[in-house]
């Protein structure tokens, strides 16, 4: 079972530095924990902060010796590289996983060791984007919203897809994780009809990680 990590620091308290500093401390305890994957998708902040937020979260991965965390750039594979992370979340409408993958293969990056091709996941709405996804390459899809969430309203363009859908999406040959007010409570749901894995913001920011992690492997 795949777990995945989102960040919104603007959920933390604070002002700016106080909230960077309680990411940071959040990303070291995913990748203590053994989340497998943690989305940097703070997408409000210029490009050169992106940048070094990047590198920090990067080293704050590292420093656990025994984590296997993976660290992915939202939809900017420039900053991904850049700042020697693990890969990149795409949406629906970036540019193709393939082309990600072939713009990744061309860096210089003496620090990555043997892991030289990236991590590309693809944010999915519909069936026929996790179907665009896996024919383009895409190593796993992040399928949702499945469940309303609790404190927002959804528009039109953003009503929960429910069980059956996210059943549907899990039928290709790739893994598909399921996001959208995933709880404690309704992660197995979605286990249990195909999904790979969950996907969340406020499932790993809002909780203790470790008792997230234990709950969810168990």
């Amino acid at each position: 079972m795949l777990l995945y990590y989102i960040t919104d620091r603007m959920q933390f308290p604070g002002d700016e530095t106080a909230r960077r500093r309680l990411l940071l401390e959040k990303i070291g305890e995913a990748a203590a924990c053994g989340v497998d994957f943690i989305q940097l998708r703070e997408k409000d902040l210029p490009i050169r902060t992106l940048e070094a937020l990047a590198r920090d979260a990067v080293r704050a991965i590292r420093a656990e010796p025994s984590s296997r965390t993976r660290l992915l750039i939202n939809s900017r594979a420039d900053v991904a590289m850049a700042s020697a992370a693990d890969g990149v979340h795409l949406r629906s409408d970036d540019i193709s996983p393939q082309n990600a993958g072939l713009v990744w293969s061309h860096r210089a990056d003496p620090g990555a060791g043997e892991r030289t091709a990236p991590d590309i996941g693809v944010s999915c709405h519909t069936l026929a984007e996790v179907e665009r996804a896996h024919v383009e390459g895409a190593d796993f899809a992040v399928f949702g919203p499945v469940f309303e969430k609790k404190d927002e309203k959804n528009a039109d363009d953003s009503r929960p897809a429910g069980l059956d859908l996210l059943r549907q999406a899990c039928q290709h040959k790739m893994p598909v994780l399921a996001l959208g007010g995933i709880t404690l409570e309704n992660a197995g749901a979605c286990l249990n009809i195909g999904a790979a894995g969950v996907a969340g913001i406020r499932l790993f920011q809002e909780n203790e990680i470790a008792e997230v992690v234990r709950r969810l492997r168990d």
